[in-house]
This record gives structure tokens, C-alpha cells and sequence, in this order.
């Protein structure tokens, strides 16, 4: 069944312009809740998160109005982070969690993310059939049946004792001083709390939102500010969340960024001499670096690669049995403690190396060379489609041929913006820029 409105992540697009307008997510929110509450009883319950947006009220008001209108019980938990969505889905023994959120986007942006009765991301089949049902007439339940709304204000401290109870008994975070960066986003309250409340000394950046500026100049997307107060408070580490906090970047004392790769490697290779990793298996994706891959292959590991995004990732580890994956874009996935991707989480799981080791950051944080890479992005109109282009069809095999097997080519679009997103792996830097930049230009010329 061919889906329109739901990408890699759920629905997203621009505030007030399609799919992202009230009316749309009024749609969805009625079409949700038919789909869960199938038998007709008033006991279903979904939960709804959302980021710092300013639009997030918009949608939070619209989502409930169409979901108690099919007989769906509403709990609103406020600004919280996408994975506490996931666990308080299960916990809270909801049909149906909900995030209103647009991740590592600019504020105009927002999105809607789905989750199951077990916490995990919907399937790709379920959106589609919730998507089948907003193209139909959806029948309000009977006024009798009408579902009730309420606020819902413990979701972040369940939360975070959940993510407490992942340090061993006893460890703390006593004489460590951490630059924390919530990007004016969903771990805006929570992140320092916890990070406080295990012992840190803790130092908050992007806590301040006001509906404008998630992910502005901050974030995961953005270290230049979290880098500069490392250094300018001789924090031992810092830890960067994106505006719904479930992707990480690591900054070293140094102020030096170490991506998803660089932490799953840390990770994997913990859990491997533990005894942990099960099927001694990580799953990343086709944009994690070949370093990563040859770190594992020296170990005895294995790579197991998906497509982008976290959804698939999640995936392959349910179906393989594996409980560790992640992205380069910083996504970590632990299944033995969440559902999905938790920027916090693995930052936790970095602190408790650091504790544990006695190491500084940077010598954690630097697992493996990487094979340079190169990442660029080419923004183009929704209406074409550049990438049939026979301009760039020829770009792309001329690339492919210069490389000769000496390393990697990916050209996709993004699942969550217009972009064409063009990259590469070669150990040879010149020819890795000639090929991106041939690429770059063919795609331009027919966007």
C-alpha cells in the first residue's frame, strides 16, 4: 500500500501547510483512534509528548479533538523527550503513544510520530492503514462515547528514574563537570535534572525555549556553543541532544564532537567484553562510516546495515535478536533499557565508561580512524525528480567507475526534507571531492 503522508519518521512538513496543518492532524488523530479502538470499548488510551515548538499546541489541541472523537482517552504529557513517549506508552498501558515533534528541524517545522502498544515505532503496513482510513469517511463515535483528555504531569520523572536505573548500583557521577545541551528542546527540564541527581556538576545550555528557537544555533546539530562552554568551564565532557532528544553528540574535553559511529563503537565493544552484545551483532545503517565496520571486524563483530533511518534499524535488531544499533547521526538504540533512540540514555553510557575507566572523553570518544567521507546536501523542488535525471545518472556511474571499488556511494533522498543528500567514502580525500562535487552539480543542474 503505497503511503503519501507518512516518511521515514511519521508525518512532517512545515507548520500550517500540508500534511502539517490542523485540519490534517485532526484527520489523523480520528483515523488513529479508529484504528486502535476497534472493538468499540471506552477503555482505550493513547499519550501524547511534544518538543518546545510553538506550533506543538496546535497540534497537541488538534490530535486530541480528533482522537476523543473516536472514543480515545488522552494523556497529555508536555514537553518530554520522544523516548519517554515510548516507555510511557507501555508503562502507562496505552494503545497508542504520540510525538509531536520535528526532531533536529528549524521551529517552523513540526511532525507527528507514532508508537505501539509495545513502545516501539509503528510499522510502515500500520501507518498505511491509518493513512487508508483519512482518505475515508471516519464515523465519530456516538456522544456517549466521546473520549476524555487530561494532563498528565509525572511522565518526565517516571522517565527519568527509568534512566537512572541503567547505571550499576552505586555508580555515580560524583567529580564530574558536564556541559549539558538540550537545544531549546523536549530535554529541556529533564536532561539536567538527571544529570544533577546522579552527582554532576552540571552546566545547561539551550534550556531557554520559547517556541522559536529549538535546534537554533544549539543542539546536536549545531555544537559550536556546547564546544565553547566545555572549554570555557573546563567541563570534563559534553552532551548534545537535538530538539526531541532522542539523537546525541559527545564532545570531548577539547571540545572535539564524536558522532553516533564513535559512541556505538565505545558501546559495542563494552557490551562485547561483557559478555552483552547479543549475536555480536550492531546494527547501523548505510551511512555509518567503513571505520566503524573494520573496528568490528578486528573484534570478532559484525555490521549489520539498514536504511536510514532509526525505524529500520529498530527493525532489523527485532527481527535479528540484537539490541544495539544506531546511526552515524547519532540515533543509539539499547533495547534492553528503550524502544528507540535515546539521546540521554547513551550519553549516560558514555559517562559510566568515563566513571568506570578513569578516562578522559577524548580518549573514549576516538574508538577508530575514519575513512574520510563526504556528506553534502542538494535541496530541490518536490515537484521534480532529479535523481532520474539521465545527467545525473551519468554523474553517478561516472562516479562509481573513478572509484573502482576503493569505496562508497550513496545517493538517496531524505525521508524528512526536500534534499538529495549525496555521499561518499575514499581514502583518497582529492578524488572523494571531485566525485561529490560532480555529483553535487548534476543534481543542482536538474533541481
Amino acid at each position: 500500500m503505497t503511503r503519501k503522508l507518512f516518511g521515514t519518521d511519521g508525518v512532517r512538513g512545515e507548520a500550517n501547510s500540508w500534511p502539517m496543518t490542523a485540519e490534517m492532524a485532526l484527520k489523523i488523530g480520528a483515523a488513529a483512534g479508529r484504528y486502535f479502538r476497534n472493538d468499540g470499548s471506552n477503555g482505550h488510551r493513547v499519550v501524547i509528548g511534544k518538543d518546545t515548538r510553538l506550533s506543538g499546541y496546535m497540534f497537541e489541541n488538534a490530535l486530541t479533538a480528533g482522537l476523543t472523537s473516536s472514543g480515545m482517552n488522552v494523556l497529555l504529557l508536555g514537553p518530554v523527550p520522544t523516548p519517554a513517549v515510548g516507555l510511557l506508552t507501555t508503562s502507562m498501558r496505552a494503545d497508542l503513544g504520540i510525538m509531536i515533534s520535528a526532531s533536529h528541524n528549524p521551529h517552523q517545522d513540526n511532525g507527528i510520530k507514532f508508537f505501539g502498544p509495545d513502545g516501539f515505532k509503528l510499522s510502515d503496513a500500520a501507518e498505511a492503514e491509518i493513512e487508508a482510513l483519512i482518505e475515508t469517511e471516519i464515523k465519530p463515535s456516538q456522544a456517549v462515547n466521546i473520549g476524555r483528555a487530561k494532563r498528565i504531569d509525572e511522565g518526565r520523572f517516571r522517565y527519568a528514574e527509568r534512566l537512572k536505573s541503567t547505571f550499576a548500583s552505586g555508580l555515580r557521577l560524583d567529580g564530574l563537570k558536564v556541559v549539558i545541551d538540550c537545544a531549546n528542546g523536549a530535554g529541556y527540564k529533564v536532561a539536567p535534572e538527571i544529570l544533577w541527581e546522579m552527582g554532576a556538576t552540571v552546566i545547561p545550555v539551550g534550556t531557554s525555549p520559547n517556541g522559536f528557537n529549538i535546534n537554533e544555533g544549539c543542539g546536536s546539530t549545531d555544537v559550536r556553543t556546547a564546544a565553547e562552554t566545555v572549554i570555557s568551564h573546563g567541563a570534563d565532557v559534553g552532551i548534545c541532544l537535538d530538539g526531541d532528544a532522542d539523537r546525541v553528540m559527545i564532545l570531548d574535553e577539547h571540545g572535539e564532537v564524536a558522532d553516533g559511529d564513535q559512541l556505538m563503537a565505545l558501546i559495542a565493544g563494552r557490551w562485547a567484553e561483557a559478555g552483552k552484545l547479543k549475536g555480536g551483532t550492531l546494527v547501523a545503517t548505510v551511512m555509518s562510516n567503513l571505520g566503524l565496520e573494520h573496528f568490528l571486524q578486528e573484534r570478532g563483530l559484525r555490521l549489520e546495515r539498514t536504511a536510514v533511518g532509526d525505524r529500520y534499524v529498530v527493525e532489523a535488531m527485532r527481527a535479528g535478536g540484537w539490541n544495539l544499533g544506531g546511526e552515524q547521526s547519532g540515533h543509539v538504540v539499547m533495547t534492553d533499557f528503550a524502544t528507540t533512540g535515546d539521546g540521554l540514555l547513551a550519553g549516560l553510557q558514555f559517562l559510566a565508561a568515563m566513571v568506570e575507566t578513569g578516562q578522559p572523553a577524548s580518549a573514549l570518544s576516538r574508538q577508530f580512524e575514519k575513512v574520510p567521507q563526504l556528506l553534502r546536501n542538494v535541496r530541490y523542488d518536490p515537484g521534480l525528480q532529479p535523481l532520474a535525471a539521465d545527467t545525473v545518472k551519468g554523474a553517478i556511474a561516472a562516479g562509481e567507475a573513478r572509484l573502482n571499488g576503493s569505496g562508497r556511494l550513496l545517493i538517496r533522498k531524505s525521508g524528512t526534507e526536500p534534499l538529495i543528500r549525496v555521499m561518499a567514502e575514499c581514502t583518497d580525500e582529492a578524488l572523494l571531492n571531485d566525485i561529490v562535487g560532480d555529483i553535487v552539480a548534476a543534481v543542482e543542474g536538474a533541481a
